[in-house]
């Protein structure tokens, strides 16, 4: 699981851990932090809500210092969530490495699927929920490369908010491969939650009207 954008981040032998602080909870994607285990930042997205994102459906991972990592896109049309990952920024007619697809409602154990471009039939899997920060990308092989946890607050033993968590990667991971799946994961998400509370607005629109109706009822009887 390697990008084409060389091996700065790589992880060379050993497992490595990042505190992911998400730096907004009003929208799906309001920005990322990532620090290392030394508490230096090592990755960051800035703000792409609803007011900042652009009309292409881009989010951009950098660097500390603001170096374009990868680049994904919401592929359109799709019938299922579906997203490409391209490494750097991307440019037009640029091919992807990878695409993410959200799984079927027929399979459970699995939320999305990685389909690698430059390995024809190799596919990753990430399985769990996203949402509840428990979930773990598993390689072409089934085993674990990567997991998603909710972060535990050392002194104190204190389960933290969801808006930070742990994420622990195997030694050879691309790190910045695995943090673009995160940020397609937020958004699928944030779409998910979105058609939720479309749909409980058109329930809510249901019971008002049956209201409105009984009340009528009532007052003419």
């Amino acid at each position: 699981m390697k990008m084409e954008s060389g091996d700065d981040h790589i992880n060379h032998g050993f497992e490595t851990n990042f505190t992911v602080l998400k730096t907004s909870n009003f929208f799906a994607g309001d920005g990322f932090c990532a620090y290392d285990s030394k508490g230096k930042l090592a990755f960051r997205v800035d703000s792409y809500g609803p007011g900042a994102k652009n009309s292409t459906g881009e989010v951009v991972l950098m660097d500390a210092d603001g170096r374009c990592l990868l680049t994904v896109r919401r592929k359109r049309p799709s019938l299922h969530h579906r997203w490409d990952g391209f490494t750097g920024e991307r440019s037009e007619g640029q091919k992807p490495l990878f695409s993410v697809r959200k799984s079927s409602m027929l399979r459970q154990y699995c939320s999305a699927t990685v389909e690698m471009y430059n390995k024809v039939g190799e596919e990753y899997q990430i399985v769990g929920s996203f949402a509840g920060r428990s979930c773990t990308v598993l390689g072409a092989d089934k085993k674990a490369v990567a997991e998603i946890r909710r972060k535990v607050d050392a002194s104190s033993s204190v389960v933290l908010g969801k808006e930070v968590f742990w994420l622990s990667l195997k030694a050879g991971v691309d790190v910045a491969f695995v943090m673009g799946l995160v940020l397609i994961l937020d958004q699928i998400q944030g779409d998910d939650e979105y058609h939720q509370f479309e749909a409980a607005g058109r329930r809510l629109d249901v019971d008002v009207d049956a209201t409105k109706e009984n009340f009528r009822n009532i007052i003419s009887s």
